[in-house]
């Protein structure tokens, strides 16, 4: 069974309201629970028949909402973190997209885009590349094989409480709060995993 991972450390972080993050919190939670649910009616489930087919499918939603909003909260903080100019994430970017300010505008166009969703940097180990992606539901549009490195929350419960519909300065202030730090771990895991 999982147990929902604390993010207290977010409270206070500039551009996100305390409201807005207990209320994702709480979301997130509730994606934990569901998987919990599904995994326990999934030991006992006939997938063979409708019922214990419809939990298997809706077992995908449930786990990448839970892990989607993992790798999102554990990509933010309220500490200063800057890209490096020569860490392996910048130049994988540069290798990748031209220039590490070309994916960011590219990262934040997909952002802005409309609809529901995740914006998500993910990591081909198979192709050593990065692609910045569009996740329509939790489980619509992952690319297989690769890692997900940088994930920001597109639908509407991440920013609506404190920014209306204005999803453009939503993202802005999520860019300013991406740990770096923490994406460039994930990157450089995958490339040394073996």
């Amino acid at each position: 069974m999982y147990t929902p991972h604390t993010y207290e450390q977010l409270i206070g972080l500039e551009g996100f309201s305390e409201a807005l993050l207990r209320d994702h919190f709480t979301l997130y939670e509730g994606y934990v629970k569901n998987t919990n649910l599904l995994l326990e009616k999934l030991a006992t489930a006939d997938v063979s028949m409708p019922e214990g087919a419809e939990t298997q499918r809706r077992l995908g939603w449930e786990w990448n909402g839970m892990r989607m909003h993992e790798l999102y909260f554990g990509n933010m903080t309220k500490e200063d973190t800057e890209l490096g100019t020569d860490a392996p994430l910048m130049q994988k970017l540069n290798a990748s997209f031209g220039s590490a300010e070309a994916a960011l505008k590219q990262f934040v166009a997909i952002g802005k885009m409309r609809g529901i969703g995740w914006t998500v940097m993910a990591y081909d180990r198979a192709a050593d590349t990065l692609l910045n992606v569009w996740v329509n539901e939790h489980d619509v549009g992952h690319l297989v094989t690769t890692t997900p490195i940088l994930v920001m929350d597109c639908f509407e419960h991440a920013y609506i409480r404190d920014y209306g519909i204005k999803r453009a300065d939503y993202i802005e202030a999520f860019m300013e709060a991406v740990d770096w730090k923490a994406v460039e771990e994930r990157m450089s895991h995958e490339i040394t995993r073996s």
